[in-house]
């Protein structure tokens, strides 16, 4: 293909990327920005497969044929719920293509790389075997294989800072002298050290910003290879990619009103500073059994469900969606109150309640549905914990003091959906809990919610009851 073509083709690909992100901002256009992201993409490799360097396909076929053998069954048969961890195993596969690119380029081209080819290198494979590593220990974390709570040790920051020196000054040496093949291994097996280390101090409740990171990592990989293989769209995708990760990880990080390097240095979450083991269970709670709910929220005119990360581990938002329209029935205004940090990845709770056919109009962000609370005749928590704390705003002493939460507590009534009374990421106690207009309901999410629909149904119509 004519390499003006060529470039023109990218030029039309980078172009529905940026589009594809503008549109995926949306709920409304997000579907449009998918299918011109798919559009951008097949044209994108449909134009590297013709140009004239590639003259043979056989490992092309193959890595084909396994990538399509690996996708598939991962979009395809991993549920909604496991979206964060398929996003960090995403994360991953990218990051180790790019990884092993800059691995066959150096050793391929290594007698003929250029000062500025081997920084590029450097950083694209400290930054691609860095996130390839990172990203499996998030994936484990969220998948519960590997232990949701930071791992920290003293002196792990100095420790930590000190591998990524090393790494930084093993690409130094090999950019003065890309002859040094010996140090090459090593700079590979640092750069996984480090994403093993970055990521294992971090807690389960960050993996939001987390993630957003380690794509922000993954994606400023392929824009570095992009300047090594002279590639302008690698570079403008993977310049597009890390950017908006970086951006999304700070917004996050403003989301729970914490430094981004307290995220990602700070080791939050480690300890718990509820009081002694068994404290918690010493103050009174008012609980409230199926049927007690089923009645509270008919005899409601307005109910605000606030989902938390407790509704993703229980699976419960095809319950959550049939308790909303059982309510919208009976003429109850429901809505939804979305945090931005709520669940385990940027957008968890908008994804879990999309794939349960929850209407769009009934979401609201913080923002907008903050004033809602003091309207709303109960406001029913589901898996929900730090991010509807009053501590945050009302003591200046908490871990959490000055994170934005949702004003639950403004509500005329309150329903709390949890196992135990245990404490949240934070390790706090929750004063919303021992609040007199707080009830909680306790048990498995999807079973109990599937026992208040179930209650509701059973109910006389509201219209048979007034009259």
């Amino acid at each position: 293909m004519n390499e003006n073509l060529v470039s023109l083709s990218y030029l039309v690909a980078g172009v529905c990327f940026i589009f594809s992100l503008k549109w995926l901002s949306h709920p409304s256009t997000a579907r449009r920005g998918v299918m011109v992201g798919e559009i951008g993409m097949v044209l994108a490799v449909a134009t590297t497969l013709l140009k004239a360097e590639i003259i043979q396909f056989q490992w092309i076929l193959t890595a084909g044929i396994l990538g399509i053998a690996l996708g598939v069954p991962l979009g395809l048969f991993v549920p909604m719920t496991a979206v964060p961890q398929r996003t960090a195993l995403s994360h991953a596969f990218g990051a180790l293509a790019a990884g092993l690119v800059g691995t066959a380029e150096y050793y391929l081209d290594q007698p003929h790389i250029s000062h500025f080819q081997m920084s590029a290198l450097g950083v694209e494979v400290m930054l691609g075997f860095l996130t390839v590593t990172g990203s499996l220990i998030a994936a484990g974390k969220l998948q519960g294989i590997v232990r949701d709570k930071p791992f920290i040790y003293p002196g792990q920051n100095v420790v930590n800072i000190g591998a990524l020196g090393v790494g930084v000054a093993l690409i130094v040496a090999l950019v003065l002298d890309p002859g040094r093949t010996i140090l090459f291994p090593i700079l590979i097996v640092v750069a996984t050290l480090v994403g093993v280390m970055l990521v294992i101090r971090i807690g389960g409740a960050d993996m939001p910003t987390v993630i957003s990171l380690l794509n922000s990592y993954a994606g400023l990989s392929a824009a570095a290879m992009g300047f090594v293989l002279n590639n302008e769209l690698l570079i403008i995708a993977g310049a597009l990619d890390g950017s908006s990760g970086l951006i999304l990880s700070l917004i996050m990080s403003r989301a729970m009103n914490r430094s981004f390097r307290n995220v990602v240095f700070g080791g939050f979450g480690g300890t718990t500073v509820a009081g002694p083991e068994g404290a918690i269970e010493t103050r009174p709670v008012r609980s409230v059994d199926v049927e007690e709910t089923a009645m509270l929220l008919d005899a409601a005119a307005k109910v605000i469900i606030v989902p938390g990360y407790g509704m993703a581990a229980a699976q419960a938002q095809h319950k959550i969606r049939e308790l909303s329209d059982a309510l919208a029935r009976r003429g109850v205004d429901v809505l939804f109150a979305i945090h931005p940090v709520a669940g385990r990845m940027p957008g968890h709770m908008n994804v879990l309640l999309a794939e349960a056919d929850v209407p769009y109009d009934r979401l609201r962000d913080l923002d907008q549905i903050n004033e809602e609370f003091a309207q709303a005749d109960v406001a029913l928590v589901v898996g929900a914990n730090d991010v509807v704390n009053p501590a945050a705003r009302n003591d200046p002493n908490s871990p959490i003091s000055g994170m934005p939460i949702l004003a639950v507590d403004q509500a005329r009534s309150v329903i709390v959906v949890k196992r135990s009374m245990r404490s949240g990421f934070a390790g706090i106690e929750n004063e919303l809990f021992y609040l007199d207009k707080t009830q909680m309901l306790f048990g498995d999410a999807k079973q109990v919610i599937g026992g208040v629909v179930d209650e509701l149904q059973r109910l006389p119509a509201r219209a048979a009851v007034e009259a």
